[in-house]
């Protein structure tokens, strides 16, 4: 497969109280290109800071201490930070996670859609606010000449997430991340809005990594499923495969506790709470909440990601 992005052994840190700690353990995933890919998992389990660290967007607390990153082949770990500017919102763009924010009150829509092209694109004026109509279209907001001379707070959450997707597609990025790009959202929204990103890629052919800890939004959008855990990916698939035969005891857990696999009026919840890094867990992080778990094995050594079915890969010694 043509992968437009590779992550191979990506260690991270975070400094705190002149002491380090770890947040991402030997990160390996491949995103072929033209696919939606996905990455889920429970908050903290590391899938944001593995995107920010594509992007070079850390806080100044964290380090990658190991690893490479491949975009197109190169390793861009290496960039200087004028490269870097170079790749952000032109190669590679970012749907935030809350539109309410991601947009500038004191500036017309129009404005802020005309620099982010210019920022990228050597054009006129003219030019520039031609290609942010063309967004609006491709973005399914209406009366294009109009809206984008209104303001942010003239819109509605939904109409706002609309039109930060159309930023990240309006320099033609080849890689877009989308970090919970529904949250803010209410449900009938987040489905349009998922309708829309999904509808959108399959049209340009762009390549899209889903942020998410909804696996019942993921799973009628997704080409691809990972599943991270306390900075670990413990599981990888397509997304076929990983819903009909989900292999980590962590990943059914997840599918269990989803409102439509629950018995009665109950939910099915996982005990105990994904660990903070300071936490010290010797073993598989997932051990001290999983019901498969053995003592002597699980509780001290580390599983290893492998391919259990063709291109079905998971870390757990009980599968």
């Amino acid at each position: 497969m043509d992968n437009i992005l590779e992550i191979k052994n990506l260690d991270l840190f975070f400094r705190s109280d002149d002491r380090e700690y770890q947040a991402l353990y030997d990160v390996n995933l491949s995103f072929g290109r033209g696919k939606l890919h996905s990455i889920v998992g429970e908050s903290g389990c590391g899938k944001t800071m593995t995107m920010m660290s594509v992007l070079r967007l850390l806080p100044k607390t964290a380090f990658i201490k190991n690893g490479e990153i491949l975009f197109n082949g190169e390793n861009i770990l290496n960039y200087k930070e004028a490269q870097m500017r170079d790749i952000r919102g032109n190669k590679i763009a970012l749907i935030p996670q809350d539109p309410m924010t991601s947009l500038n009150p004191l500036y017309t829509v129009g404005n802020q859609l005309i620099e982010a092209i210019q920022a990228h694109r050597k054009v006129s004026n003219h030019q520039a606010l031609r290609k942010a109509r063309e967004v609006m279209d491709l973005v399914k907001i209406p009366d294009a000449e109009n809206k984008l001379k209104m303001y942010p707070h003239e819109f509605s959450g939904g109409m706002k997430q609309r039109i930060i997707i159309g930023m990240a597609l309006a320099c033609n990025a080849e890689l877009i991340i989308a970090d919970e790009p529904t949250t803010a959202l209410d449900v009938t929204i987040q489905k349009q809005i998922m309708d829309l990103i999904s509808e959108i890629q399959k049209e340009t052919e762009t390549t899209v990594i889903l942020i998410s800890h909804d696996l019942a939004l993921i799973s009628n959008y997704a080409d691809t499923v990972t599943v991270m855990y306390s900075g670990y990916v413990v599981e990888t698939a397509n997304s076929k495969e990983f819903f009909a035969n989900p292999n980590h005891p962590y990943s059914n857990a997840l599918l269990n506790s989803l409102p439509g696999n629950s018995s009665g009026n109950k939910l099915n919840t996982i005990t105990g709470t994904p660990p903070s890094i300071r936490e010290i867990i010797n073993g598989c992080k997932f051990h001290p909440r999983c019901n498969l778990a053995e003592i002597g094995l699980c509780d001290d050594k580390i599983p290893v990601l492998e391919e259990k079915t063709l291109s079905h890969l998971c870390a757990c010694f009980k599968v």
